[in-house]
């Protein structure tokens, strides 16, 4: 199960073209056997994700749970320390539901600082260890940081084309598949 924001949930995008569905795809094509579920929402932030895990968790019963969150909370300033526990009481509470945790790493732009951008890299991975989760560092490596950067956005250079998301994927990939039966 995927609970993420707008990276996740296809903002802007042709319906099956985005990550997830992508996804999807390659376990049927490597047979794996395993179906995912996208809950994710566009505009959810990490207190959204964490209200909306226990009814999710009860209904689909997962056996992992990838949480890409973070990104609206840090466009939306609130507070790291808000993000971070709700990040870590997330992993714990799929945990404690039987199901292994994959958290997705965001970066935000440098324009909120130098400290604030580097605590927010942060939080992740000392969650990721905390937990005991598994950790992809940054959802949009190769995207975000690529030369050709512009051409891999939507207008509102925020949310990747359809073409970034084989991208996203193949930076989900390698930590997911470590954690499939």
């Amino acid at each position: 199960m995927v609970i993420g924001d707008s990276l996740s949930a296809e903002y802007g995008l042709k319906r099956g073209t985005g990550w997830v569905a992508l996804l999807q795809e390659r376990l049927a094509t490597e047979k794996h056997g395993v179906q995912v579920v996208n809950a994710s929402i566009s505009g959810d932030t990490t207190a959204g994700g964490l209200n909306r895990l226990p009814a999710l968790l009860a209904q689909h019963k997962p056996t992992i749970v990838v949480i890409e969150l973070g990104g609206n909370d840090a466009l939306r300033g609130l507070p790291l320390g808000a993000t971070r526990n709700n990040l870590k009481v997330m992993a714990e509470t799929a945990q404690a539901a039987g199901a292994k945790v994959l958290l997705i790493g965001m970066q935000v732009p440098p324009n909120y600082g130098q400290d604030y951008t580097k605590q927010f890299f942060e939080t992740f991975a000392s969650v990721a260890r905390e937990t005991k989760s598994a950790l992809v560092p940054f959802l949009l490596k190769g995207i975000a940081d690529a030369p050709n950067a512009e051409t891999l956005f939507q207008a509102d250079r925020i949310h990747p084309v359809e073409a970034a998301h084989p991208t996203i994927l193949n930076n989900v990939w390698p930590a997911l598949k470590r954690l499939l039966p």
